[in-house]
């Protein structure tokens, strides 16, 4: 499971992998004023209840803090321990919990409590009764970032996580909607690869190995229908235009590389010289190209149709 996070922050080169979670919302904070309701008869009533609820929340405490202490003792002593829970923490827990060492992290969201199982292994629980170190899940970091008025709580360098976060970065919010369409174009060209079991050759060496294979059977074709061969050649040279390069020298030296070697090669954008894609992991989707064929086929013959175009006016 991978979930796509924003933080308008720095800028797009800080986006990065994390292997865990990233939770939207800070650890419990004894400050913080919580909404309790007790209705009761009388004085005697009230303490009462304020008792059993107490005794009941201090039960569970004792349970939380019996297992960090057994796992947190000997070899282990270095190591931290926290709570994530899907309700409320009061202060006075918060206050057992602090003193024991032992982080609290209130009101997780569903979504994440769900991530939290697959990235850290461990299992949520809905009672203490059968709480046990096997239950535990592990997190080798776990710290805050505050962020303006928002506080994130990172989760990360999980051991082997099913669940990671791909946090992107950038000044503003244009910037970060063009690396997250970056991002999408990306997963979505690995989906297809994958779909596809099979990569072509990138930065115009399929168009070159093509070209070159349908000049032989040019000669026996005759009228317009040979611009077809030389509109190949359109892809490569609009990769050389946008790098700065001169067209027509690029093209040639590409032509020749690949009479010569055999070896499909594609236009390196850095000199315009000619380099072999493969050895670089550059490469194109077979559907995608498979399509733009398609598609250049079905548009062409459309435009054949029409006669003429005329332009009408507003009014």
């Amino acid at each position: 499971m991978v979930e796509i996070m924003e933080m308008q922050h720095r800028t797009e080169a800080d986006s990065r992998l994390v292997y865990g979670i990233i939770l939207d919302h800070g650890v419990r904070h004894p400050s913080i004023e919580v909404n309790a309701e007790f209705f009761y008869k009388n004085a005697e009533e009230r303490d009462r209840l304020v008792a059993s609820q107490r005794k009941f929340i201090d039960d569970r405490l004792q349970k939380i803090v019996e297992l960090k202490r057994k796992v947190c003792s000997g070899d282990n002593k270095n190591k931290r321990f926290m709570v994530i829970n899907n309700k409320g923490i009061d202060p006075l827990s918060v206050d057992v919990l602090a003193k024991e060492g032992i982080l609290a992290l209130r009101r997780a969201k569903h979504r994440n409590m769900e991530r939290l199982t697959l990235a850290c292994a461990g299992q949520a629980m809905n009672s203490l009764e059968n709480l046990t170190k096997e239950s535990l899940g592990f997190a080798k970091d776990v710290y805050e970032h505050v962020f303006g008025e928002k506080i994130f709580t990172f989760v990360e360098a999980c051991k082997s996580p099913k669940s990671v976060t791909v946090l992107l970065k950038g000044s503003t919010k244009y910037i970060l909607n063009q690396v997250k369409d970056a991002l999408r174009d990306g997963r979505h060209s690995i989906r297809n690869a994958l779909e596809d079991g099979c990569l072509i050759p990138g930065e115009g060496a399929f168009e070159i190995v093509t070209h070159q294979a349908l000049t032989q059977y040019n000669e026996q074709v005759k009228g317009r229908a040979r611009l077809a061969v030389q509109a190949l050649l359109i892809i490569p040279k609009a990769i050389a235009q946008n790098a700065g390069h001169h067209q027509q020298e690029t093209i040639v030296k590409l032509q020749h590389e690949y009479a010569t070697s055999k070896i499909p090669v594609g236009i390196d954008i850095t000199t315009g010289e000619a380099m072999e894609p493969k050895s670089l992991a550059i490469f194109d989707n077979y559907r995608m190209k498979k399509q733009l064929i398609h598609s250049s086929t079905s548009v062409t013959t459309n435009l054949i149709l029409v006669d003429e175009i005329l332009q009408a006016s507003l009014s």
